[in-house]
């Protein structure tokens, strides 16, 4: 089978962090095994890692050209892996699937946090006698002399537990033993069993669309196999085969309305203009994790983002200001999907008015992050809530990489010119808020001022009514990757899936254009003016014929 994972992205850690990558240029048992028995510890819940053997590695970083394996090997080398890995108490078998990559043939080992830690392997796999070297299965030599080596008895070497500190394994020590064997207690929510709902409840074309989205082969069969083989591979489901079951995060991605399981696992967005409610509007996006935090992010962009522009003399370009820069929303927002508990039925907030933007999550940080470190907007998390939510989010492209969020809204929030941003939370860490000040130059009380190059601009913006505005370009782009992500749509679902609250003049036009240029089409030419009428992309009709 393949892996859900694009893999030139995992090979040059695109989407999944250094220290989850191992590179091994050759078939070493004794370092692999203990590697793969330290991430299926998953001592900092973060979701195992991946061994790719058959590459070599300098400072953490692939070397290429990949130098790969004999092809001849490949056989061998996964029997041998099938039987150390009994060595591994309890028992843990990675995901193991060759891939050619640039005409080499390598191994990949999948291997996610298991749900019988913690996990312990022996210190010595191969006894030396006769100072050999440890076997190999380099070239032509597929043979290893039963002369000069020998499987040490399992007995022999004491078995320790191993985890893996930054991008190393390691021994735990007796603190760590002790922390290891606790959270053999504690599995993520987002990873446990949901026992009151069914494989079938999650949907074939959310994961078939999902692995199209992040490029993995597997998507090329799904739609031919059934939901329960492909949740397997995409290891959603768990249980024996009489009575296999869900897990919650196949339930947040994969089903249409995760509401149903998890209350209140929604976003709202609340624009309130006047302190006393006068004129406040709300938002409610539900559905799929990753779908109602585009779809939260477009709106924002679409109605609450505001630009002003002012020419200065004596320079060509003119300076652009923003009330909230976008980027540094959209790493508050996914950190709040990301980091939320979904085992307390509150919906992530967003709250906008004239002087600042919050986004409110239940609970607050984890206590790993010291008083100190909030004040210091350094939060260095040693644990992740959610290691499967943020796997799929990194996927998508939609999450960075470890502890990256915070540093990307400080810097986002500093470049626009904008006050630095807050993260609240109380003695018991029951909330966490993110507070984004608006830009000064949108009060229009305040007379602060914009400098830049020692130039000072006096004039504040007092009409807020000014918003960013898309070209006609960017909104075919647009309508392009949303019916290329969500399939065929009506009109006004176009609309909507772009942010606006109804089908505009421009939107229509834009389509409009689309057509004539060959782009799209109806998916019922015969009667454009039925109920049903929906609008495709023209290569998906010709794919389908």
């Amino acid at each position: 089978m393949a892996l859900p994972i694009n893999i030139e992205d995992l090979i040059r850690q695109r989407t999944v962090e250094r220290t989850r990558i191992e590179y091994k240029a050759d078939w070493n048992p004794e370092p692999i095994i203990h590697s793969i028995t330290a991430f299926a510890n998953d001592f900092d819940n973060l979701g195992g890692g991946y061994i790719i053997i058959g590459i070599e590695e300098e400072n953490g970083r692939p070397v290429f050209p990949i130098k790969g394996l004999n092809p001849e090997s490949l056989d061998q080398i996964q029997l041998d892996l099938l039987n150390k890995c009994n060595l591994i108490e309890p028992r843990y078998i990675p995901v193991v699937e060759p891939y050619t990559v640039d005409g080499k043939d390598i191994l990949v080992l999948w291997v996610p946090g298991g749900e019988e830690r913690p996990y312990k392997s022996p210190e010595k796999i191969y006894s030396e006698q006769n100072n050999d070297e440890q076997p190999n299965f380099e070239q032509n030599d597929l043979t290893i002399s039963r002369k000069k080596k020998k499987n040490i008895n399992e007995t022999k070497s004491p078995k320790v537990y191993w985890i893996r500190k930054a991008s190393r394994t390691m021994k735990a020590n007796h603190m760590e033993e002790r922390e290891l064997i606790e959270m053999a207690r504690s599995v993520p929510f987002d990873d446990r069993i949901n026992y009151h709902a069914n494989v079938d409840d999650m949907r074939l074309s959310l994961m078939a669309e999902y692995l199209k989205a992040v490029g993995s082969d597997l998507h090329k069969s799904v739609m031919a196999r059934s939901i329960g083989d492909v949740a397997t591979d995409m290891k959603l489901v768990r249980g024996p085969v009489e009575y296999r079951k869900p897990l919650n995060v196949g339930l947040m991605f994969f089903n249409d309305d995760p509401e149903e399981y998890f209350e209140y696992s929604r976003i709202e967005v609340v624009d309130k203009p006047d302190p006393t409610g006068m004129g406040m509007t709300e938002k409610i996006f539900r559905g799929p994790l990753d779908k109602q935090l585009r779809d939260a992010l477009s709106y924002i962009q679409n109605y609450i983002l505001k630009e002003y522009v002012t020419k200065v003399p004596d320079r060509a370009e003119a300076i652009r200001v923003f009330n909230w820069p976008y980027q540094a929303i959209e790493e508050a927002l996914t950190n709040a999907v990301y980091h939320k508990s979904y085992q307390i039925h509150e919906p992530i907030t967003v709250t906008v008015t004239p002087e600042k933007l919050t986004i409110l999550s239940l609970p607050g940080p984890d206590w790993s992050i010291s008083d100190e470190d909030l004040e210091r907007r350094v939060l260095i998390s040693k644990r992740y809530r959610n290691r499967r939510i943020g796997d799929f989010l990194k996927e998508l492209k939609m999450a960075e990489g470890r502890n990256t969020g915070v540093p990307l809204i400080v810097r986002a929030m500093k470049e626009n010119g904008s006050k630095e941003p807050k993260f609240l939370t109380d003695e018991e860490r029951s909330y966490f808020e993110i507070e984004l000040p608006i830009h000064p130059i949108f009060t229009g009380h305040d007379k602060n001022t914009v400098k830049d190059d020692n130039v000072e601009i006096d004039k504040i913006l007092s009409d807020t009514n000014h918003r960013t505005r898309r070209s006609r370009e960017e909104i075919k782009e647009l309508i392009i990757a949303t019916l290329n992500r969500e399939g065929n749509l009506s009109m006004n679902e176009i609309a909507e899936s772009l942010g606006y609250a109804a089908l505009t003049n421009t939107v229509r036009d834009v389509v409009k254009e689309l057509f004539k240029e060959s782009m799209v089409a109806y998916l019922y030419p015969d009667k454009p003016r039925s109920r049903n009428q929906k609008v495709c992309l023209v290569q998906d009709r010709l794919d389908k014929k």
